[in-house]
């Protein structure tokens, strides 16, 4: 490992450890949009194999968003629950069907809900 990627990871887990809850979740929308983009980008030109490695990273975001829900808050998290279940039921079959337009359409539909995190995230209080 050379000195730029160590300091990279550094940088990428002080962010994390340091990060407030909201802020923490829009980071794993981002992961999770950003491997569902590469999942599709891999579809079309036919590498399956990465295709498939970035679609079970993507997946294991949504599972811990979905983990990390308290559903006593009422219906906001039943209702993301649901957006979760709907998200990967819609990549499985996308998977089977090999199309990468409706990874887009989870990819978009995560990107929505990550602007409305990112609002969240934005009134905050900074981590000391």
């Amino acid at each position: 490992m050379n000195a730029y990627t160590a300091a990279r990871q550094a940088y990428a887990e002080s962010s994390v450890l340091t990060a407030p809850p909201g802020r923490l979740v829009v980071m794993l929308y981002d992961g999770a949009i950003r491997s569902l983009r590469q999942s599709a980008a891999a579809l079309r030109a036919g590498d399956r194999e990465r295709c498939r490695a970035r679609m079970r990273s993507a997946e294991a975001i949504i599972d811990e968003l979905n983990s990390s829900l308290d559903v006593s808050y009422g219906e906001l998290p039943a209702a993301l629950r649901s957006i979760y279940f709907f998200c990967k039921r819609h990549l499985i079959a996308a998977t089977l069907n090999a199309d990468a337009d409706a990874i887009d359409t989870v990819a978009r539909l995560l990107s929505e809900l990550r602007e409305a995190w990112e609002q969240v995230a934005a009134g905050e209080p900074a981590s000391a």
